[in-house]
């Protein structure tokens, strides 16, 4: 109990010198004359107030309102949000992927409210997300796993399990784990397994999911899904000559975003990615260059509605689509011929 209290007391003086130093534009100094302490208590109550959530900073570019890369791609790509992080280029992969995450992290922060479900696709990108979280504690929160993570060789499902866990823990919201396999053996099972009622549950609140978040999955890039055992050198070879560019929860898709027909979708546990169309939000947070042609076609099937990106990122997307444009409306016109 004592515990408890200290830790309410402590929170209480944060907002107050939080109060003060945002709202009042009070120095530091003047805030520890104010309240009788010195400016190293009230240098440590405004980094716990940010830390725990009791702050959160949001800046309005100016730029997003006239013409910048955000705007561009919004207006490119008929999307509800984008937001392009600021990265060097030469900057190496990981600290283009540790500040993309960080970012994405803290933006999730704000997204999530009562009652919200979050519904979350494993993987590199989105564990580095889960390193970044602000813990928050938020009522009536579900966090549900969109597909599953077991391997043919290893069926327990502790890579998606465990980011389910530290993300529901983040907001003290309840877990729920999808324990069955990425891929599935035979179609026939997977049928099977959908009409049990367990699995129809968590099916039921992934489909409710108001908040998707998830990254795009590509060989080139070194994805977990093409790395860790997941394919059969003959399945990753039947995806590569079907025309495959990158998987989102580990669903496929072509460069003209089509994915229903492609054969290993039919043993896959991810969601059909025609639902990301219909969620409020459908976060896509994606770092690197070599991800670009299958942000660009995940973008053309619909299934993302806002965008992460890193700057050379957006800008080679940008650019690469631009160049596209041209091709894909005479690939048309000859078609119609």
């Amino acid at each position: 109990m004592a515990s408890a209290n200290r830790q309410q007391e402590t929170a209480s003086l944060a907002v107050r010198v939080a109060r003060l130093y945002y709202f009042q534009s009070m120095t530091t100094a003047a805030i520890a004359e104010e309240m009788g302490t010195s400016r190293a208590t009230v240098s440590r109550l405004l980094s716990y107030a940010m830390e725990n959530g009791l702050v959160e900073i949001r800046i309005h570019d100016p730029g997003e309102q006239s013409g910048g890369l955000e705007q561009s791609i919004k207006a490119r790509f008929s999307l509800q949000r984008v937001q392009v992080v600021p990265v060097a280029d030469s900057a190496g992969a990981q600290e283009n992927l540790r500040r993309v995450a960080a970012h994405a992290a803290a933006y999730l922060g704000t997204l999530v409210q009562p009652a919200s479900v979050l519904g979350l696709a494993w993987g590199t990108t989105v564990a580095e997300i889960a390193n970044h979280l602000v813990p928050r504690q938020v009522r009536d929160v579900d966090v549900v796993q969109l597909n599953g993570s077991g391997t043919g060789h290893d069926y327990v499902d502790s890579f998606g399990g465990s980011l389910v866990s530290r993300f529901a823990q983040n907001f003290g919201a309840r877990a729920h784990g999808f324990p069955v396999p990425a891929f599935f053996d035979y179609a026939q099972t997977r049928t099977a397994l959908w009409r049990e009622r367990s699995i129809r549950a968590i099916r039921s609140l992934q489909e409710g999911a108001t908040i998707n978040l998830f990254s795009i999955g590509v060989k080139e890039s070194g994805s977990y899904v093409h790395t860790s055992g997941y394919l059969s050198k003959q399945e990753a070879q039947a995806i590569q000559k079907d025309g495959v560019v990158g998987d989102i929860a580990t669903v496929f898709f072509r460069g003209d975003g089509s994915w229903r027909d492609v054969p290993l979708n039919a043993r896959s546990s991810g969601p059909d990615l025609d639902r990301f169309r219909r969620a409020q939000h459908s976060i896509c947070v994606v770092s690197g260059q070599g991800k670009v042609a299958g942000v660009r076609a995940a973008l053309h099937g619909g299934f993302i509605n806002e965008l992460v990106i890193d700057e050379p990122g957006a800008r080679l997307l940008l650019a690469d689509d631009a160049e596209a444009a041209p091709a894909a409306a005479a690939r048309k016109g000859r078609a119609k011929a």
